[in-house]
């Protein structure tokens, strides 16, 4: 397994696991998950305190402490959701530095830790007090609460600020062959490592393309019509039959780090016998490849 260094420091590995599909109700289900993911060299393992709210963090914080002493590894959650998790409902959208102060203290109380790894504003709007936000991250950092931090978002114009105004190390978007609007931000990147979520475009670049586009496209997505999704995929899956590894190989030509969720260790095995095939792309294959889809862009949430 491949590792990718931040500029603080973490070493993430390159196929990382997201937690927010684990079977939250099935926890011995969760472990053998977590456990497989461990022995095939997974080391970085994301989640956030809005998933489950707040039990997807219990559960990984508690499945993870048990292997501490086997295993090398970096957690990583989010904040900026403030809950109710009696309700088990969503109270508002908060990056207040007084609430990220004290959400932090609830998320390290889950993962059962003293320091998390990688902390992210799960979200974001132009309208926030971002200088406020940023500042609260770096304070957190300071004091050792935190080791690094960085931002979810897909908003070009917070993008922009972050990426001017902090020293952010990560930042996470949906990217994929399909869903490849984060190209356009890479350039700007410079040392900030970027987390492809979603890097199987919820099981379309899979071995089960044919039956996801059926139940899950039937309107298309992005600016695809469902016809143009197909004639896509198929143009893709002529460059490689394994639509995983092509997304995989792509990705890693753009550094990222593929944070991929799994609910199962089926998609778990798919997922690591998929990276097991993954090759680096010469300039050509890469260019075959954007040949086969649309270039897409952000088209909301701009400066």
């Amino acid at each position: 397994m491949r590792n990718l260094n931040t500029k603080d420091g973490l070493s993430l590995s390159e196929l990382s696991l997201g937690c927010m599909n684990l079977p939250t109700d099935d926890k011995a289900e969760a472990e053998k998950i977590i456990e497989a993911a461990l022995s095939a060299g997974i080391t970085y393992f994301d989640t956030a305190d809005l998933y489950q709210f707040g039990e997807n963090e219990q559960m990984v914080g508690e499945i993870l402490s048990k292997y501490r002493s086997q295993y090398n590894f970096t957690i990583g959650t989010k904040v900026g959701n403030q809950f109710d998790a009696a309700k088990q409902e969503k109270i508002a959208w908060n990056p207040g530095a007084s609430y990220i102060k004290e959400a932090v203290k609830d998320s390290l109380h889950r993962l059962g830790i003293d320091q998390i790894d990688l902390y992210q504003l799960h979200g974001g709007t132009i309208e926030d007090d971002k200088d406020e936000t940023i500042q609260a991250f770096e304070d957190l950092k300071q004091d050792g609460v935190i080791r690094s931090y960085g931002i979810s978002s897909i908003r070009m114009n917070v993008i922009d600020y972050y990426r001017k105004h902090s020293s952010m190390a990560t930042l996470m978007m949906q990217f994929n062959p399909i869903d490849n609007r984060p190209l356009e931000v890479m350039e700007t990147l410079g040392d900030i490592r970027p987390l492809a979520r979603g890097p199987v475009m919820k099981g379309l670049m899979s071995h089960k393309s044919s039956k996801v586009l059926e139940e899950k496209f039937e309107s298309g997505i992005l600016d695809y019509s469902k016809d143009e999704l197909k004639e896509s995929i198929d143009a893709l899956a002529r460059l490689n039959s394994d639509l995983t590894a092509l997304s995989y190989a792509f990705l890693r030509k753009n550094n990222a780090v593929i944070v991929n969720g799994v609910s199962s260790l089926e998609q778990l095995n798919d997922n690591l016998k998929s990276y097991g095939k993954t090759e680096d792309l010469t300039e050509q294959e890469y260019s075959r490849i954007l040949k086969a889809v649309k270039t897409l862009k952000y088209g909301e949430h701009r400066i």
